[in-house]
């Protein structure tokens, strides 16, 4: 069976996106499985958030040019089984980088294919707007998991970065939504969730509730799922594993 590289992606921030991915690699990585998770994303969220540090030296040059130095930077977490390569903020360059490469598209499949005999799971944590990095994970990812908030604008972007994957000729059929931040009060989130079955668009049945819990990670760095495992949004963390776990 080919590595299951798991993205998560929105052209928007602010969707539960960091969230949703440190959890769901704990939860991979406490069935046993050796998991990594790849923070792409130059602000250092899921690095911040399993109280990760980069090495001083590594750049994001290293990410595209230098598969040793990538398996060096990547670093254990107080998690077993799960390992972490942080983020740099010299990823904001990353695009730069790639324009001057030749099948720019396929440096971040070659780092990862190198890395396919160490673990079961790779997740990766992108950055939002469509860029040559993006571009990137759509050729690496086996599955692309896109969290939507159940509003308007949101679920623009999702028809949009549908859109994209059309137009350029990527695999739509790795291409699939979740709700995040479900505020079922809120009757434009049960409107937009109950006419999601019209369109074409592709949902998960799962949906991840929003959550003070979820929002104090930033206070206690660990995945919500591991210190307070019966909470509603653990709970939800849960299924919408199980679920991902049955399309892979």
């Amino acid at each position: 069976m080919a590595l299951p590289i798991i993205a998560f992606y929105n052209i928007k921030g602010g969707v539960g996106k960091t969230a949703a991915v440190v959890n769901l690699a704990f939860l991979a990585s406490r069935e046993g499985n050796l998991v990594l998770l790849c923070d792409l994303d130059p602000q250092g969220a899921a690095s911040f958030y399993l109280r990760i540090r980069p090495t001083k030296k590594y750049r994001a040059r290293h990410l595209i040019t230098s598969k040793g130095k990538v398996a060096k930077n990547i670093k254990g977490t107080d998690f077993e089984h799960l390992d972490v390569l942080p983020a740099v903020l010299s990823y904001r360059n990353l695009d730069i980088l790639l324009g001057g490469i030749k099948h720019s598209k396929n440096q971040l499949q070659e780092v990862l294919h190198h890395l396919q005999n160490e673990y079961r799971y790779i997740f990766l944590d992108c950055p939002p707007n469509i860029t040559l990095v993006s571009e990137n994970v759509f050729v690496a990812a086996n599955l692309l998991l896109v969290p939507v908030i159940p509003t308007t604008l949101s679920m623009l972007s999702y028809q949009k970065l549908s859109n994209f994957f059309e137009k350029h000729d990527y695999e739509t059929a790795k291409l699939i939504g979740f709700f995040s931040m479900v505020e079922t009060r809120k009757k434009l989130h049960r409107q937009i969730i109950s006419q999601s079955s019209d369109s074409h668009l592709r949902f998960l049945q799962n949906q991840i509730p929003y959550s003070a819990e979820v929002e104090r990670m930033g206070l206690s760095r660990r995945p919500v799922v591991e210190y307070r495992p019966h909470a509603m949004a653990s709970l939800a963390y849960e299924r919408l594993w199980q679920e991902v776990k049955a399309i892979l």
